[in-house]
């Protein structure tokens, strides 16, 4: 790296390439230290916010050093993004990863070779391979970036197994100095780095991990797409994300939005690289206001105008939420993040682990409690972020759900002296799981086994639950009386304001958690049951009741009328006419004309009755069955194509084929499959199920299966039982 001057000491001619690149004035925080501390050769580590400039701290020591600098980073993305804006500032960056070709990465080597360039995106990948180590040792390097370091933590929240090899790769380069950066490290997590980098001797430079433009907000997953709906239309023209936990999900939530006129587009690792590329540029340019990604797949697009971010899902974790909703308001401009919280999201995220390790699903529990902690309490949320990631922050935002609508306070003083004895009798060498169990008096096997049934405080809150004493514990943290051992994750210890409280006790007053759940005694036993509902219970009953009216008439069961899905959505859209029925998932045309004209009559009647709201931007619109996709299926039933080879013919299985049926067959329309079912089964045995179906209740395969035993397989239940609607209902 080149040797520094007085003047680049003093920053003279630092702050004059910041002005004549970027175009800055001034530095923002800890920018201009960090950068003289890379200059002078030195490693360095760096905690820095999304959105607080981490680019800028390797971008400018690499345009002042001679040589190229290599910047690791595992989003394609990202780079793409950090590339194009170097090269329309005149500094020559490219990018060395699998979306080039051989004949590219060719080109890229040579001009690194020739001192051309003076920024190498590398992703980890790519650095791994033989070929690439080889070429990047004949590189003139001036310094080594490793950005989002925290991958290379099993603690952080999207470790990648490949920054492992990066300190080892990067020795083999000579003695260079290198920046790790990262926006999300708990303590924890940071030492992990350190460690696993050889960086314990590394300067670190740490900013505060608060965003006082950020709004934080957290609401119950009920009516989800109404609600998803309002939001985004209320923000009409601004440029928003939206997080979702599967891809699947993301192509969903993309549809919808634009079925709802919302200028949305997705984005996930699964789709074409091209497509990618389009959809993000797309949203750079103000050509799309919304972008849909999941998740796990961080999109590192540097667009400074986001002006909301929503989790339509819960996330896996505090660093991840934290990163994420730190890419809105990056400009300093109020910013909104909204996290859509159920507890069902948790039980499905933990079930993701179910086949990792034991250590893997241990680590991945205790970051799921503490996103469940986050969404659940009453306290300021960016108090909570901020003891996170191990800042102190002893004051209210003002700028988050929880300040601006507090929750009623209780006494907590006496609960809080059992906690603080509980952890002080077990040794100090414990997490809040255990003694929790302690607590309540457990008859857990690690509890006895500790002899822990045997302390002053066993049993002694026995009749509170353990979501109160969690609370107790996490409010307990944040008020300072325990602190969180870095070294053993979870474990917590004594403070001396703990040691104090017990030798003279205070009134603590502590804010009552959110109940997302109203659930009873058995509460997770009840968890994995429950979903939210989101409709109109009230009006859901008169509807049912209904059904079993007109079903009687028919003499048909009521299922066959509409299925419960649909009475649910239209207890939530409340559609008060033809067209807005129509709109309903599970409704076509031909259930309208044959049972619209009282389910509109009663709809129409309640929201009178009830002076209910009906506003059109709040009336969400589906787009379950492509109708072009689905004309064409219907024309080939009607040609009597075969249906395993149609299913073959459109690239799915032949249980997907009789989803799409299915789907078009309880929306009304009339779909004659005997052709296949006469082939398939006899005219007793189609009757024997027939007859099944006329008389139960319900037209759940599951229960047809157990009646029936090994009589019959699924598929042929399946297809008796879309001919039976298909022939009374359409």
């Amino acid at each position: 790296m080149t040797s520094l001057t007085e003047s680049h000491e003093s920053g003279d001619i630092i702050r004059k390439k910041l002005k004549e690149v970027f175009g800055y004035g001034q530095f923002r925080g800890n920018q201009e230290p960090i950068i003289k501390n890379i200059m002078k050769g030195r490693n360095t580590f760096v905690l820095m916010p999304t959105g607080a400039g981490k680019s800028l701290c390797y971008q400018l020591p690499a345009i002042l050093s001679e040589g190229t600098a290599i910047v690791i980073s595992p989003l394609i993305a990202l780079m793409k993004n950090q590339v194009d804006q170097m090269n329309a500032l005149g500094v020559h960056a490219r990018v060395l990863n699998s979306t080039l070709s051989r004949g590219e990465a060719n080109d890229v080597k040579k001009q690194a070779l020739e001192g051309k360039v003076k920024l190498l995106y590398v992703a980890p990948e790519s650095l791994a391979k033989e070929e690439n180590v080889e070429f990047l040792e004949k590189v003139t390097i001036s310094m080594v970036a490793i950005d989002e370091a925290h991958c290379i933590s099993e603690w952080g929240h999207d470790f990648r197994p490949e920054y492992r090899r990066i300190r080892t790769i990067i020795s083999q380069f000579g003695d260079v100095p290198v920046i790790a950066l990262t926006a999300t490290a708990t303590p924890k997590v940071q030492l992990d780095i350190q460690r696993n980098l050889n960086m314990e001797a590394a300067d670190v430079f740490k900013s505060s991990f608060q965003r006082e433009n950020l709004y934080y907000e957290v609401r119950p997953k009920q009516q989800i797409k109404k609600q998803l709906v309002k939001y985004v239309k209320d923000r009409k023209g601004q440029a928003g994300i939206v997080y979702c936990l599967s891809r699947k999900k993301v192509e969903e939530i993309a549809e919808f939005l634009s079925v709802n006129g919302v200028k949305a587009a997705p984005y996930h690792a699964g789709l074409d690289a091209a497509v990618r590329m389009r959809h993000q540029d797309a949203f750079l340019n103000e050509d799309l206001d919304v972008i849909v990604a999941t998740i796990a797949f961080g999109m590192g697009i540097d667009k400074p105008d986001v002006r909301f971010v929503v989790h339509y899902d819960t996330p896996k974790s505090l660093e991840g939420y934290y990163q994420e909703t730190g890419r809105a308001g990056r400009d300093g401009i109020a910013s909104d993040c909204l996290m859509f919280y159920s507890y069902n999201d948790i039980l499905k995220l933990e079930k993701f682990h179910k086949d990792k390790s034991v250590t893997e699903r241990e680590n991945a529990r205790l970051l799921l409690g503490e996103i469940q902690a986050y969404a659940e309490s009453a306290i300021c949320r960016t108090r909570q972020l901020m003891n996170y990631f191990g800042e102190n922050f002893d004051k209210a935002c003002g700028n988050c759900d929880n300040c601006c609508h507090p929750k009623e306070k209780f006494e907590a003083k006496e609960m809080l002296s059992l906690a603080i004895q509980t952890v002080e009798q077990t040794g100090e060498r414990f997490g809040m799981a255990h003694l929790t169990k302690v607590l309540r008096g457990s008859k857990d096997q690690y509890v006895v086994s500790y002899g822990h049934d045997a302390l002053d405080v066993y049993a002694k809150g026995a009749e509170e639950s353990d979501d109160i004493w969690r609370s107790i514990f996490r409010n307990g943290i944040l008020l300072g009386f325990f602190e969180k051992d870095i070294e053993n994750v979870g474990v917590l210890k004594l403070t001396d304001k703990a040691k104090e409280f017990l030798r003279e006790p205070f009134s603590v007053m502590v804010p009552k958690n959110h109940d997302y759940s109203n659930l009873g005694e058995e509460e997770e036993i009840a968890r994995e049951q429950v979903d939210t509902k989101g409709y109109d219970e009230a009006l859901f009953s008169l509807l049912k009741q209904l059904r079993k009216k007109v079903a009687a008439q028919k003499g048909l069961p009521p299922y066959v009328i509409f299925q419960d899905p649909s009475l649910e959505e239209m207890a939530t859209t409340y559609p008060v006419n033809n067209d807005d029925l129509l709109q309903v998932n599970g409704v076509g045309q031909g259930k309208v004309m044959k049972f619209g004209k009282e389910f509109v009559a009663l709809i129409k009647k309640y929201v009178a009755d009830n002076d209910i709201e009906t506003a059109g931007n709040v009336i969400i619109k589906t787009n379950v069955t492509r109708s072009k996709d689905k004309v064409l299926l219907i024309q080939q039933v009607d040609k009597k194509t075969n249906l395993d080879e149609l299913a073959e013919s459109r690239g799915g299985s032949f249980d997907k084929l009789l989803d799409e049926l299915e789907s078009i067959c309880f929306s009304g329309t009339k779909i004659n499959i005997d052709y296949f079912i006469d082939d398939l089964l006899d005219e007793e045995s189609q009757e024997e199920i027939i007859e099944y179906f006329l008389e139960s209740e319900t037209d759940d395969i599951d229960e047809a299966m157990d009646e029936f035993g090994d009589e019959y397989d699924e598929d042929e239940l399946r297809l008796v039982r879309l001919k039976f609607i298909s022939d009374t209902a359409n």
